[in-house]
């Protein structure tokens, strides 16, 4: 994800935008488990990352969201990927904006890892509609995408109310509350913002619906002050080298959520402590 590039903005007095004109309250979709579990670009322990394997795998764990990354190829079809390029994932080089969706479907996602994963379609996100409705919500991580195409396809697919999304600037949270002001966004915490009364100084002059950024950069604070407010924190603790002392830290200060690569282990934490 890309942290902390607009929000900057408005703590440093750049924008002068009054957002309250996009205050319509958005309704966060309804979970099974008042822990929420977010499965970074799907569940990719055993699958590559962003695949419908990985999301599949999500669904079968019992996760609570699936976060996936949406961009757009050169004619103008939904695609997800995290990167901008398909350099990491695959075995060619070249933008995604640069391919069309058909050129794209013949070059296969893998991990260079894992060659026992085997080769992976590049997903469209009607795909990943079709494959998650009904099973999980999603975590819309809003790469590069136009807004009303985005949401055509969501109102398509009957998932309006099975989405929340992350906003990565000023611009596409202006897009969202304009096309789609009940759809809730999503933004990062400021690393300028450590007390309470900034927190709910920032929360009640920014109408967003839900909290994300590292784990480790809330405190009791501002745990406390996004409680006032009735904003949930989902917050990131996803890396390589998770444990029980970083989950035991997140639930400690209240959080209400976490982003993780280790969606299934963290589920078995979870019930084991009789959170979930």
């Amino acid at each position: 994800m890309i942290k902390y590039l607009f929000i900057s903005f408005i703590l440093s007095g750049i924008l002068l935008i009054s957002f309250h004109a996009f205050a319509q309250k958005a309704i966060i979709p309804k979970g099974k488990n008042n822990f929420i579990v977010i499965a970074h670009r799907g569940d990719h322990v055993a699958a590559p990352e962003n695949t419908l394997m990985a999301y599949q795998h999500a669904i079968d764990e019992g996760v609570d969201y699936v976060e996936i990354d949406l961009r757009t190829t050169k004619d103008s079809v939904l695609v997800i990927m995290h990167d901008n390029n398909i350099n990491r994932m695959t075995n060619r080089k070249g933008y995604i904006r640069d391919y069309s969706f058909d050129s794209l479907r013949q070059i296969k996602v893998r991990n260079a890892d894992q060659p026992t994963w085997r080769e992976q379609v590049i997903p469209s996100f009607e795909e990943v509609l079709q494959l998650c409705k009904g099973k999980i919500n999603i975590y819309l991580d809003f790469k590069d995408a136009s807004v009303a195409a985005t949401y055509g396809k969501i109102i398509q697919a009957g998932m309006e109310k099975n989405i929340v999304v992350y906003i990565n600037s000023i611009n596409q949270f202006k897009e969202w509350r304009t096309i789609a002001p009940q759809m809730p966004l999503i933004v990062s915490l400021p690393k300028k913002v450590k007390s309470k009364e900034e927190i709910i100084q920032l929360l009640g002059s920014f109408k967003v619906d839900i909290l994300d950024g590292s784990f480790d950069e809330y405190n009791d604070e501002t745990v406390e002050g996004a409680n006032e407010q009735g904003i949930p924190i989902w917050a990131d603790i996803q890396s390589a080298n998770e444990a029980a002392d970083a989950w035991d830290k997140a639930i400690a200060i209240g959080l209400k959520g976490l982003q993780t690569d280790h969606p299934k282990a963290l589920i078995d934490y979870l019930k084991s402590k009789n959170i979930r």
